[in-house]
């Protein structure tokens, strides 16, 4: 446990020096930021299942839960509705993340009809990069949530295991609920936090927790912090996150920097679409953002150095 913390320790204080040497400035101004969520919804097959000992459908609790949690959500909460598998939308995001229209988000609650299988670590990646582009765009200030509602493992478990401990380790928090299911998920074990839902009552009240967890919410992620996330992983799954911590905080999930032009024009089509709101302004000091491309290998060939010293006198 101690060599963990210590691991840990190391790799977040060289990703933080080489950040604070060569990062550009933020300027003085007001800058907006708002809290973050993105909704991951399984539209799989299965979700056209009755929940045990009801009449009511998974897809139905799940989108009756959401609608009702919503109402008590601040107006200020960004919100993004990501559906896989959905029979009939044309676009995955069936609400892009950005500010909330009441009456347009229900409606896409409401759209998706269950359909196909489970690529929920494909799903994962595509969330978590969204939600990364928006903590750049806020210079780290806010908080970033992932919240996945789903009845079934992936059929693509290897991107799960390859994804999840990344998203850890850039600091963002994910929620996972499983719906009526036999047994707890695969990603019980590896995500911030896991709820059961066998009715419809405890889905509706899973939802209400996490959204409730968001004043507590930070937009920075420590030491600490990141030790508290890793240390109950399996160690595979810890040192997949460890090594996610000396890459570039906001860089895509698990894609190389060839692909960062097609996720920013994503990123720009999808900001088209987005609804307008009012979002809360707050005025913050110069923060240092943004580390230099050429100095993530830098940040690598020093992690490892050190990983290989200290495994020689730990071991």
């Amino acid at each position: 446990m101690n060599t963990l913390k210590h691991l840990v320790a190391l790799l977040t204080l060289s990703v933080s020096i080489f950040q604070a040497s060569n990062a550009q400035e933020v300027p003085t101004n007001s800058v907006d930021y708002h809290d973050n969520v993105v909704i991951v919804l399984d539209a799989s097959g299965s979700m056209k299942q009755n929940m045990r000992g009801t009449r009511v459908k998974k897809m139905t609790a799940a989108k009756d839960a959401l609608k009702a949690v919503l109402d008590n959500v601040s107006p200020s909460t960004h919100i993004g509705l990501l559906v896989f598998s959905s029979k009939n939308l044309k676009n995955d995001w069936a609400y892009p993340l950005s500010p909330q229209d009441k009456q347009e988000l229900i409606k896409a609650i409401d759209l998706p009809i269950a359909n196909r299988g489970t690529p929920l670590g494909e799903y994962i990646k595509i969330g978590a990069d969204r939600l990364l582009e928006e903590r750049q765009k806020q210079y780290g200030y806010g908080s970033y949530r992932l919240l996945i509602v789903t009845d079934g493992d992936a059929n693509d478990p290897e991107l799960v295991d390859r994804y999840t401990p990344s998203v850890l380790a850039r600091g963002i928090t994910m929620d996972v609920i499983g719906v009526d299911m036999d047994k707890d998920h695969t990603l019980a074990t590896m995500a911030h936090s896991y709820r059961r839902a066998n009715d419809p009552d405890s889905l509706k009240q899973a939802i209400r927790e996490v959204f409730a967890e968001l004043s507590a919410d930070s937009g920075d992620f420590s030491m600490d912090e990141a030790f508290e996330l890793l240390a109950p992983l399996p160690i595979e799954s810890a040192a997949a996150a460890l090594q996610a911590l000396s890459t570039s905080g906001n860089e895509p999930i698990g894609s190389s920097r060839a692909n960062q032009a097609q996720t920013k024009k994503s990123s720009q089509r999808q900001a088209q679409t987005a609804p307008r709101a009012n979002t809360k302004t707050h005025v913050h000091d110069t923060r240092f953002v943004e580390t230099k491309p050429s100095n993530l290998v830098k940040i690598g060939i020093v992690v490892f150095i050190i990983l290989m010293v200290l495994a020689k006198k730990l071991f």
